[in-house]
């Protein structure tokens, strides 16, 4: 069957839609049937909802036949063309030469029919998004994917002969898992968990039960006991939903190079992902250590590129999760072509000293909340609970404070911008020289006062923005305007002692006398 031919959608992806509709049904309709069970009866409540999941499921399935039905796709030599409509019927086509993604995925009723959606996008779009171009099918079987990600990211030279293999980068290893416990992730989950618990209590009109459980177990065993089963139930509830989290997101991982200039990631345990990503648009790369994965000498790596619009930016970065440090820096260098290690410049005391001052703030509030504990009516018990946290609090912003300022740093290679900040989640960016396209120079009062300023290069990749915090005025502008030769200068005036500043004022017009010391650097 020739390329230009029009082909449709598996049929199957009537059994997936109805797959999926019943699930949220059921999803939606046994807590509707307790309830309304609660106030009559069961057969009261089959009545209510089995209608209503009848219509449900029966009518997505039919506005999906017709979708399936009135769609269709075809590869042209120039071209990747897409039509479908109910009542509107929309053309739509991308230029081979323009697609740089695509992307498999699979949920779960997908893969049980071996089915996949297909993503086809151009990544040219602007920061946020903006004017990205993609065409998705959904469904087409698993062969039929594989063969128009193949036929579609094709830049080989058809003169070199033979096929070369992936390069494996990077592949899952089930130990990473361990990790997962030390994000973030994990008390939000246990918080999920104990508002869970008290929903169900409420569709079952006891919404007093945990409070009552809880208030048994303090007479039972004591308060103190009593809080600390209900911390170490906390902590494993979350560490065991973070860890599920974790390995349904990215069992199976595996990073290739494949012969096609193209970065392949799949991954995923009950819904499958494949994300590719050209290498000409890298622009760098960024280690990610939060505070958790850090202190057990891990990371995550992220990849700076072009074209990467905001909604899917989390899906389409992360190339590694998080796994050992020294194997997330052996595949950054590997992606981009990191040197072994660059020096970086360390952060003048002024900028250790500003990161204190928060943290005394911080201390104080912590103060004021103690004292106000200890002079209000609150049982000894909740006033000593109220200290602890308050004491664990202070500790934790100070060491935060002292910490955030060791991460400070910044630094070149021949290739790359090197920018190291963060405590809580330290990051180190690597982004090409190249790719920078300007600087915006902040300086607040307080800054202004202790002789420090903040440089942020700007870039058509990534997050767009990466900032180097808290430098020496002076030393950072010099460091700036060798980042980029050329790009800085017209803003700057060099001067014997004065070191290099930007003028107090706009640049003056040509014919305007000019009495600063050394040379004016106008655009």
């Amino acid at each position: 069957m020739s390329t230009a031919e029009w082909r449709t959608l598996h049929r199957h992806t009537l059994v997936a839609t109805a797959i999926v509709l019943t699930g949220l049904a059921m999803a939606a309709g046994v807590p509707t049937a307790i309830g309304i069970a609660a106030g009559t009866s069961a057969q009261v409540a089959l009545a209510w909802v089995l209608p209503g999941v009848a219509v449900l499921v029966g009518g997505g399935v039919a506005v999906d036949h017709l979708r399936w039905r009135r769609t269709r796709y075809r590869v042209s030599p120039t071209s990747m063309e897409l039509r479908r409509g109910i009542v509107v019927v929309a053309n739509r086509s991308l230029a081979r030469e323009r697609i740089r993604s695509v992307d498999l995925g699979a949920s779960p009723a997908l893969r049980i029919l071996g089915l996949v959606k297909v993503t086809i996008g151009t990544g040219d779009g602007r920061q946020g998004g903006a004017g990205e171009q993609t065409l998705v099918l959904n469904p087409v079987s698993r062969d039929e994917g594989e063969r128009l990600r193949t036929l579609l990211l094709d830049r080989g030279d058809p003169a070199s002969g033979g096929e070369r293999a992936d390069q494996p980068l990077a592949t899952w290893n089930p130990a990473w898992t361990g990790y997962a416990p030390l994000s973030f992730l994990t008390p939000l989950l246990a918080s999920s968990a104990v508002g869970a618990v008290f929903q169900v209590s409420e569709w079952f009109g006891r919404q007093q039960v945990p409070i009552q459980v809880t208030r048994d177990l303090a007479e039972a065993i004591g308060p103190w006991e009593t809080l600390a089963g209900l911390v170490a139930g906390f902590a494993v509830v979350g560490a065991v939903a973070s860890s599920a989290l974790f390995v349904e997101a990215w069992w199976g991982c595996r990073l290739d190079r494949e012969p096609s200039g193209t970065l392949r990631v799949r991954r995923g345990l009950l819904t499958t992902r494949s994300v590719s990503l050209e290498e000409r648009r890298i622009r760098g790369v960024e280690v990610v250590e939060p505070l958790g994965a850090r202190s057990a000498g891990a990371a995550r790596l992220d990849v700076v590129a072009t074209g990467i619009s905001s909604d899917r930016k989390k899906e389409l970065s992360v190339l590694v999760p998080a796994a050992p440090r020294r194997l997330v820096w052996a595949v950054a260098r590997e992606v981009a072509g990191l040197p072994d290690a660059v020096a970086l410049r360390a952060h003048p005391v002024r900028a250790r000293s500003r990161r204190l001052w928060r943290a005394g703030v911080a201390v104080v509030a912590m103060a004021a909340v103690v004292v106000a504990a200890a002079a209000g009516p609150l049982p000894r018990f909740w006033t000593w609970v109220i200290v602890g946290v308050a004491a664990l609090v202070s500790a934790g912003v100070i060491g935060l404070a002292w910490d955030g300022y060791r991460g400070l740093g910044h630094g070149l290679d021949e290739r790359h911008l090197v920018v190291r900040r963060g405590s809580l989640r330290r990051s180190t960016v690597y982004l090409q020289r190249s790719g920078i396209i300007g600087w915006r120079i902040r300086q607040s009062l307080f800054q202004r006062r202790a002789g420090l300023m903040t440089f942020t290069a700007t870039t058509a990749a990534g997050r767009g923005r990466y900032s180097i915090v808290d430098a020496d005025e002076h030393e950072g502008l010099q460091f700036a305007a060798g980042v980029v030769p050329g790009l800085l200068e017209p803003l700057l005036i060099r001067g014997g002692d004065a070191g290099v500043s930007l003028p107090a004022e706009p640049p003056r017009r040509g014919g305007e006398a000019d009495n600063s010391p050394g040379d004016q650097y106008r655009a």
